[in-house]
């Protein structure tokens, strides 16, 4: 189980390896609407368009589907979308691409952050998500379609 999975917000990020570390989607959520960070969601433009997005975030994909290949303008994209002095908060469908793209971020010289659990969270016990974690359970912003 996550660190955040008990449905409360976690106060302060978890050292992470490689990045700036691991934020609940609270605190991401808090910081984004701050103006203290850059919400972006590495997840491919199908699945934002099918699952759900988050209106006003940046959508960068980290691979991109179908085959899921590395999407070759990553590192412009994020330079472009993370002004200096600014965080990224990073948010893929459960918070393990994001973990990659967060790595990568951190090599390009910006503060990146993985939001623990993702989008749709850790799958159940019948393998759907959406159901234990995530930033659509945890009520935070997001449209479909």
């Amino acid at each position: 189980m996550r660190q955040d999975a008990g449905g409360g917000p976690a106060a302060q990020p978890k050292p992470a390896v490689g990045y700036a570390g691991d934020v609940s989607a609270h605190l991401a959520y808090d910081w984004w609407q701050a103006g203290d960070a850059v919400l972006v969601d590495v997840r491919s433009d199908a699945e934002r368009e099918w699952v759900g997005f988050v209106p006003g975030a940046v959508a960068l994909a980290w691979k991109q589907w179908p085959g899921m290949a590395m999407n070759a303008s990553f590192d412009e994209g994020i330079k472009a979308a993370v002004p200096p002095g600014k965080k990224a908060v990073l948010l893929c469908r459960s918070g393990v691409r994001s973990i990659a793209a967060a790595r990568r971020a951190t090599e390009l010289g910006i503060e990146a952050y993985n939001i623990l659990e993702g989008f749709e969270g850790d799958p159940d016990d019948n393998g759907q998500r959406g159901k234990r974690g995530g930033w659509r359970l945890r009520g935070l912003p997001w449209r479909q379609g």
